[in-house]
């Protein structure tokens, strides 16, 4: 029987954490729901009597195309077993290869599909298996794959748009820090060992000479203390988001940070509305729908807000009430999903808020390249600048100060 792992709120509001034998995931959360559990996750840790196997991540990319043809395969009416043969012989991914024909192994066997899915958590996320299993049972399973293939191309898309619009600030970036380290840590010392010929050191430099060459000489003479410095701040910020109190403080500050703050929100909001629009539309009940959508929003704050409104709705709140009371959510998002609910074309309002979002990510990530494209030239000017100005500012001194001693000297003689 398999194991799972699991975390739910009870009646006080604490979280507990365990795990337990269970012959389904689904009959595991109904064991806990008839208790009258909030449950936060379930998760297989391993099937008794055989072992998981893993083969890693498959990219979204790949993913999708497979969920294409898969649906296209099914609607013209092949078999399961056929379909998997065919696709994992077909794909250029070597760990989708062997993850299909391990599935198709199982679905041979008699396993269903989306229990054999549900053995490689790595490649399928629970929406994934969830809009599986809702196809498997309504009998549409090439209407669930469609949707799935649309959301999951509309979520590379998205992606592919943050990083692009990203790439060209972060090159400046590392290019600017590579001109500035370079600048500091060769230019600088041989500089420092012309002042020094010159009679210029100590007092007789000005602060920000002083400066750059101190820094210079910590790069050069003990530059295992900034790696260990880097390598220090690096783990502990590891460490401190492994934790779900250090994941809440950084996803809480990734909503706030001036700028990015407003980005990420429209990302998460984007996400939330795209993934319980295509799960209701699949036909998954709106509490699983809830708990999903809580564990792919990208942000805990977030996803204990969804939460808290799946509990809220469970008593027989509206939809809208939780999510407004969280302030999460913005008076638009609640508006139509409440027109939603009383029309009764919530998966509908719920896509065309994802369509809105997905717009102002896109119109936000354009503002925001085009700001920062002249900030970030600036930048580095203003740095280049300030090394070049600091080393010549002795050489200029010793200039006037030749100068004054050369007139006196000729007035002198004047004289």
């Amino acid at each position: 029987m398999p194991i799972y792992s699991y975390s739910f709120r009870d009646a006080s509001g604490g979280v507990q954490k365990g795990t337990a034998d269970s012959e389904s995931e689904d009959t595991l959360r109904k064991r806990f729901e008839e208790q009258g559990f909030t449950i936060l996750e379930v998760k297989m840790i391993r099937s008794r009597g055989t072992r998981q196997k893993n083969y890693g991540r498959v990219k979204l990319g790949n993913l999708a195309v497979f969920c294409r043809q898969f649906s296209t395969m099914v609607d013209a009416g092949v078999s399961l077993v056929r379909c998997l043969d065919v696709l994992g012989a077909q794909t250029q991914d070597p760990k989708l290869k062997k993850i299909l024909s391990d599935i198709g192994e199982r679905v041979e066997s008699g396993e269903s599909l989306s229990r054999a899915m549900q053995r490689h958590p790595r490649t399928f996320s629970s929406l994934f298996i969830g809009l599986v299993r809702a196809g498997e049972i309504g009998g549409v399973l090439e209407e669930s794959l469609q949707r799935l293939a649309q959301f999951l191309e509309k979520d590379v898309e998205l992606r592919r748009k943050v990083k692009s619009a990203l790439t060209y600030p972060v090159l400046v970036v590392v290019f600017a820090t590579g001109i500035v380290g370079f600048l500091v840590y060769w230019f600088v010392p041989q500089w420092a060992t012309i002042l020094n010929d010159l009679g210029l050191k100590g007092d007789q430099l000005p602060a920000s000479t002083q400066f750059l060459i101190d820094v210079a000489n910590l790069m050069k003479n003990q530059s295992w203390v900034i790696v260990i410095a880097l390598v220090t701040v690096f783990v502990s910020h590891k460490l401190f988001v492994s934790t779900r109190f250090g994941r809440r403080v950084m996803d809480r500050v990734k909503l706030k940070v001036p700028v990015f703050g407003k980005l990420h929100h429209k990302v998460c909001m984007a996400r939330f509305s795209r993934t319980m629009g295509t799960l209701l539309t699949s036909g998954v009940p709106i509490l699983q729908a809830m708990e999903t959508v809580s564990g792919v929003v990208g942000n805990t704050i977030m996803s204990d807000a969804i939460l808290e409104a799946r509990a809220r709705i469970r008593e027989g709140d509206r939809i809208g009430d939780p999510l407004e009371a969280s302030r999460l959510f913005p008076p638009m998002v609640v508006h139509m999903i409440g027109v939603g609910e009383e029309s009764g074309s919530l998966d509908y309002m719920l896509q065309k808020i994802a369509d809105f979002y997905e717009a102002e990510v896109e119109a936000s990530l354009a503002s925001l390249t085009a700001a920062l494209e002249p900030i970030l030239i600036v930048g580095l000017g203003f740095a280049v600048g300030f090394i070049v100005v600091s080393m010549f500012m002795p050489l200029v001194q010793v200039i006037s100060q030749l100068s004054s001693g050369q007139d006196e000297e000729g007035k002198g003689g004047d004289e």
